[in-house]
């Protein structure tokens, strides 16, 4: 088997290629939702729920 052919068909790293892409993109929505949580509109929204349900 060439030199070239080997490289292009082994894939021993991709796992954990994708196990480190999975994790960025979990940290970054998970950056999103604390941001969207901290806003006002959306405490407001989430208190108005909670009031609504228990009140």
């Amino acid at each position: 088997m060439t030199l070239l052919r080997r490289v292009v068909s082994e894939d021993d790293g991709m796992a954990t290629t994708e196990y480190a892409l999975v994790t960025v993109a979990a940290a970054a929505f998970a950056g999103i939702l604390i941001a969207l949580i901290r806003s006002d509109e959306v405490r407001e929204l989430l208190a108005g729920i909670l009031r609504s349900a228990f009140g």
